[in-house]
């Protein structure tokens, strides 16, 4: 796939530290609970921790008790790739960031009681946050 931000490996390496790296280029999964977006309550937007592109809005986060920040959807639907993922032995739909490819976490059709009925679930890691300046 072709992506606006184009970056080696080695760039990356040297760009992101070692967890971070491990998650977004390597579609490794933090472990649940330890994110520190987690709990993040403020209204702001989300972007991509590889290359700052804007993903979510902090209104369309909600507590889904399953250990990892999870949103209803994305900020615009061009600005996620979702792609079918069958590793581990499983079917899911893994999100990619379209801007540069980086791995963010998986969507599920399981957000009970959310507009879209949908959960992304995302890595703390894959993300950073920026609070609104009001």
């Amino acid at each position: 796939m072709a992506y606006s931000v184009n970056k080696t490996e080695a760039e990356w390496r040297e760009q992101l530290g070692d967890d971070q790296y491990a998650v977004l280029r390597t579609a490794a999964t933090e472990r649940p609970w330890t994110g520190e977006l987690l709990d993040e309550k403020r209204d702001g937007f989300y972007h991509c921790g590889g290359c700052g592109a804007e993903l979510f809005r902090s209104g369309t986060k909600f507590e889904s008790g399953c250990g990892w920040p999870s949103f209803y959807e994305s900020v615009r639907p061009e600005a996620v790739k979702l792609i079918e993922d069958h590793t581990l032995g499983m079917e899911r739909t893994e999100v990619r960031c379209a801007a540069c490819g980086s791995h963010l976490g998986h969507v599920f059709p399981d957000g009970f009681g959310t507009p879209t009925g949908d959960r992304y679930c995302m890595n703390s890691l894959a993300l950073t946050f920026t609070p609104d300046e009001s």
